[in-house]
């Protein structure tokens, strides 16, 4: 899918959506304050879409007025999305001290934060969480586009595969690095939790090659270290790729099934080096309110989320796992340097 706003004149907007099926015509909701008024089928032709090959008609542009969707013109906050795939458009808002210019957030945990971006929401026009579920089309629109010029992107993504689309100086990206321990066992327990949905073949869809990996971990037990060790020596491809040096994987890589080596790990911290902002978990404080500061933003620090006992027990036992520690050879290299740059300027 493919997306642009040429413009938004008040009582009329004008955009363009392709759907990922070329022959099917695009349709778009829109939400006026909060709450949906309309859903409008696209109804002009551009040639100029027929002819790059995107679609079979041309047939995506959409021009909104007050006859299609009521009370556009004296809105204040009006929201576009895709009918298909609920992607964001356009958001029109006329909040005062919106920033500009785009922050990405690149989320390391499979755990992704929220505390953070739910505070820089409000801060930007528009906001898009969990970008690591949007097909490369629709990410390079959200990387590349030059009218997103107020926009918060999260989510997990292959850093190298987009990392061209973050140099300009009006695009900031940020990361988080965790405990590689603490990340291991979280994923491990990620998957443990998942076991009885991976197993329903009306659920399993859901987690495309994980599914395997998720029914696989309900067969250990993580408390009992001969049953953690068989776990490490029998568990399927899926399960390896989750958790071996996931962190080198997504700077080091450009697609998920490269094969990782120590020249990836180099390439991982060449390129965690450009990033504009790093911060480590255990100076959760110290790299929001870096964040904060870049960005002009005065606001409270959010408490970061509490990490289970049990993530942390399981990441004990992990610590003293030979297997579990060649595992996160390139992790551990990577983490500790982030660890020990941000502890030379903040206290825990």
């Amino acid at each position: 899918m493919r997306f642009y706003v040429d413009y938004d004149q008040g009582d009329e907007i004008r955009c363009w959506v392709v759907p990922d099926n070329p022959l099917a015509i695009s349709r778009v909701f829109v939400a006026v304050e909060g709450r949906r008024v309309a859903e409008v089928a696209a109804s002009i032709t551009d040639d100029g879409i027929r002819a790059n090959g995107w679609h079979s008609t041309g047939q995506c542009v959409f021009r909104l007025t007050p006859e299609e969707v009521p009370g556009l013109a004296e809105a204040g906050r009006v929201e576009i999305y895709d009918t298909d795939t609920n992607v964001l458009i356009y958001r029109r808002s006329r909040r005062e001290g919106l920033r500009t210019g785009k922050v990405l957030f690149v989320d390391t945990s499979i755990n992704p934060e929220t505390r953070l971006p739910a505070v820089l929401f409000d801060w930007f026009q528009q906001s898009y969480l969990g970008v690591g579920r949007l097909s490369d089309e629709v990410l390079r629109v959200l990387f590349e586009s030059p009218w997103l010029s107020s926009s918060l992107i999260t989510g997990s993504i292959i850093v190298p595969r987009y990392e061209g689309f973050f140099a300009s100086d009006n695009f900031l990206t940020t990361a988080l690095v965790h405990d590689p321990y603490v990340e291991m066992a979280t994923r491990m327990l990620w998957l443990k939790a998942r076991t009885a949905l991976a197993v329903d073949p009306a659920q399993a869809w859901r987690f495309g090659r994980l599914a395997e990996a998720a029914d696989f971990a309900g067969d250990y037990d993580y408390d009992d270290v001969k049953s953690l060790k068989r776990f490490f020596r029998m568990m399927p491809e899926s399960a390896y790729r989750l958790l071996y040096n996931p962190l080198a994987r997504q700077f080091g890589t450009k697609l998920p099934d490269d094969r990782l080596t120590p020249g990836n790990s180099i390439v991982a911290i060449e390129i965690l080096a450009r990033v504009g902002i790093v911060g480590h978990r255990a100076f959760y404080e110290a790299f929001c309110t870096t964040v904060f500061d870049r960005l002009g933003i005065e606001a409270a620090v959010p408490e970061p989320e509490p990490i289970p006992e049990t993530v942390l027990a399981l990441a004990a036992r992990l610590r003293g796992l030979r297997v579990a520690q060649d595992m996160l050879v390139f992790d551990v290299a990577m983490a500790d340097a982030v660890h020990g740059a941000v502890a030379k300027g903040w206290t825990v």
